[in-house]
């Protein structure tokens, strides 16, 4: 093979890379809410270093001080105790139990109820409402699982137990040492969804529920078809109306993806406070992934997420002190 043939092969091959590579952008569907975009931070260049040119002022993760003096905020540490709690699901006298975490610092704090997914509250989804409570909050776990005698990774939606999750609210509203009149949520997986029926149709956002957080979620009804699925997002999302700060990886599944991607396009579009974070180089679950297959990167997506709840948290709830 000559060095002239060897050549024209390499440009034929290059050629047809890049026209797969155009081709692909060209596939990407519209984007309905006109510029606005759906993640607050991946923006990149095909075949080079991840860049984000969006104007600094639009780069909410900024910080002057860091940059240039390199100055970082200090967390806010407790130690945090733990109790198993019970309380009662009125629309059935369903005996729901709970975890109920706090910094073992004396004094009152403000409250959040985190929802669990599939998996269940087992040991590795207890440390994510355990690391909210030691930034200084009042944390309520309810296992509805174990309260209707669900399997671990159920495929069907119980829809009853949405009434279990309802009424945690009540009881984490009720107790004497949470400082706010209002919760805010945690979720993630299909406890995103949970804590969205919540919000919605059982009306608490209108008057005990003053944010909406969760990671990855599962932003449909488990019970619907498999083409909603993958091409719709839960209809409650239309009324969602309390601000919503939403955390994925860049390697989230696509089915998953999709729907939180274009939720947040028309939650944007319809100029609703809600922002989603997405972390380059982590999958789904990167936040509890158990320790033996976890990566630096997990790690680093987990503290800023952690941070930023707490952050996103302590604002919306301090009117409510």
């Amino acid at each position: 093979m000559t060095l002239n043939s060897l050549s024209a092969i390499l440009n034929t091959v290059f050629s047809i890379l890049l026209i797969g590579s155009t081709h692909a952008q060209q596939q990407i569907p519209s984007n309905e809410a006109g510029d606005v975009k759906a993640s607050d931070t991946v923006v990149g260049r095909n075949l080079d270093a991840p860049v984000n040119r969006k104007p600094v002022a639009e780069k909410f993760w900024w910080s002057d001080d860091w940059y240039d003096n390199g100055v970082l905020p200090v967390p806010v540490n407790h130690r945090v105790i733990q109790r198993q709690v019970n309380y009662i699901n009125k629309q059935d006298d369903t005996d729901v139990p709970a975890l109920l975490f706090r910094p073992q610092t004396k004094g009152k704090f403000p409250a959040i109820l985190f929802q669990h997914g599939r998996r269940g509250l087992d040991e590795l989804t207890q440390r994510l409402a355990r690391r909210m409570a030691a930034r200084g909050f009042v944390v309520l776990a309810p296992n509805i699982f174990e309260a209707r005698f669900i399997e671990r990774y159920p495929i069907r939606h119980d829809e009853i137990s949405e009434g279990d999750v309802n009424a945690g609210v009540d009881y984490l509203l009720s107790l004497d040492d949470i400082s706010t009149s209002k919760i805010c949520f945690l979720s993630h997986t299909r406890g995103g969804y949970y804590t969205l029926k919540v919000a919605v149709k059982f009306k608490r956002q209108q008057k005990d529920v003053a944010c909406y957080v969760t990671f990855y979620p599962h932003w449909q009804n488990p019970n619907a078809a498999e083409p909603l699925q993958v091409y719709r997002y839960a209809k409650e999302l239309d009324n969602l109306n309390i601000p919503v700060l939403v955390f994925i990886g860049e390697y989230e599944q696509y089915q998953r993806r999709r729907s939180v991607e274009t939720a947040i396009l028309f939650m944007k579009k319809a100029e609703k406070d809600v922002r989603l974070i997405t972390y380059p180089g982590v999958g789904r679950g990167f936040d509890f992934r158990p320790p033996r297959v976890r990566t630096f990167a997990d790690d680093l997506a987990t503290r800023d997420s952690n941070m930023r709840a707490a952050t996103f948290i302590n604002k919306h709830l301090a009117r409510w002190k």
